[in-house]
């Protein structure tokens, strides 16, 4: 989920009060990245609202996504980076999905929604790798825990719709507001409480014309493809997770509501920001492939076994999600660090970028594909598909570590 450069490990002297930095960074990541899923979290009611089918309540993820990309891409591709500072262009990439999320209460339909959806995803490509620039100018030891923590703070941050939506009932509108506001405060903090570090991030451009470099360089193909199939699995298990705790408690005649649904889908998302902080500390200490392969092997094998407590009891059900939400984002964080280990040195920024927009690109198909599953073989067997993902990543990551230094 994270390609995003960081400076090269070194033994300098940890910088004074990064721990402090690290935790108002984490929030701000945390409150902004709540427009993420803020939809997808009231697709149940949209549906209703709009008369959605599968393929637009699906798109409405999609979208996001996209826009995420592209939103990117075009950054990179301006250097917008280096024209703004990192905490600047976080709080304006905030303001903006803000207003773009608030679209969500005037348009009417599936069109309007999707083209604000896309516009909201553009603008936290305006948040989340600003963010994670920031934090690396505070960290070059222990930089496994510190990129763990901020992506256990992206993971809790898109976890939050859920929570929002059972606090506040049936009213999806409550959570378009109330997330919008939580993204300007993120904005806000990481703008005028954090400042930055002492180790300046240096330039990595943008450079599509070394795209063949990078694809040629056996590492990084190797450490991309784990990063691939770690992000074939990810969204798509966020994204519908709810629907499917809904229509299990509904099948099994729990009585249970759509607030018991999206606090187990709150509980299980945000379990992963306890997952990547534990796989931070895992991988520096047992090394950044053993960890993608142990994570995406026990995230697969949910995906396969999660479909057959479908409709059971609540109790198993809810654990194995728990267990499955720790893992699948657990290695989140090290894929990209593998990249700027391995990759040459002048182009990391191109790699990393390549490897972002290939990697959220690949979950459209995913987003796309769960929801039609479940419509045609049931939410028993509707998940099985993602642990193809995990599987291809993770003999990537052991080939990796079996002809290269990385561990």
């Amino acid at each position: 989920m994270d390609p995003i450069p960081v400076p090269a490990a070194a033994e300098d002297t940890p910088a004074p009060g990064r721990w402090r930095a690290l935790g108002w960074l984490g929030t701000a990541m945390l409150l902004a990245m709540t427009t993420w899923f803020s939809a997808t979290a009231v697709v149940p009611q949209l549906t209703v609202q709009w008369n959605l089918s599968a393929l637009q309540g699906s798109w409405l993820t999609i979208a996001v996504q996209l826009g995420f990309v592209a939103g990117a891409l075009l950054s990179a591709g301006l250097t917008l980076a280096d024209v703004l500072s990192p905490r600047r262009l976080m709080l304006l990439g905030a303001i903006g999905a803000a207003a773009a999320n608030l679209v969500l209460l005037v348009v009417d339909g599936a069109t309007g929604a999707i083209i604000a959806r896309f516009a909201t995803g553009a603008f936290l490509a305006g948040v989340y790798p600003p963010a994670m620039k920031a934090m690396a100018s505070w960290f070059r030891r222990d930089r496994g825990l510190a990129l763990g923590v901020m992506v256990g703070a992206l993971t809790l941050g898109s976890a939050m719709p859920h929570l929002v939506n059972a606090l506040g009932g049936a009213d999806w509108r409550v959570v378009i507001v109330v997330t919008s506001v939580l993204t300007v405060g993120g904005g806000l903090i990481a703008e005028f409480v954090v400042r930055d570090g002492p180790f300046r991030f240096p330039t990595v451009p943008f450079e599509p014309r070394q795209l063949l470099v990078v694809v040629r360089d056996r590492e990084v193909r190797l450490a991309s493809i784990g990063y691939f199939g770690h992000m074939w699995e990810l969204y798509a298990m966020w994204a519908w997770i709810g629907v499917f705790y809904a229509t299990s408690f509904e099948a099994a005649g729990t009585g249970l509501s759509v607030v018991a649904a999206s606090t187990a889908a709150f509980a299980t998302i945000g379990v992963g920001a306890a997952g990547c902080v534990v796989g931070g500390r895992l991988a520096d200490r047992h090394g950044r492939a053993w960890l993608t392969s142990l994570s995406m092997v026990l995230s697969g094998l949910s995906a396969v076994t999660i479909g057959l407590l479908w409709s059971g009891p609540v109790l198993p059900l809810v654990l194995l999600g728990l267990f499955w939400g720790f893992w699948i984002v657990a290695d989140s964080a090290q894929f990209s660090t593998v990249v700027t280990e391995v990759a040459d040195q002048r182009y990391v920024g191109t790699a990393v970028t390549l490897q972002l927009a290939f990697g959220f690109v690949l979950t459209v198909a995913t987003i796309w594909l769960i929801p039609l599953l479940a419509e045609l073989v049931g939410w028993r067997w509707a998940f099985v598909v993602l642990a193809g993902g995990p599987l291809l990543g993770t003999v990537a990551m052991l080939r990796l570590r079996a002809t290269s230094a990385v561990r």
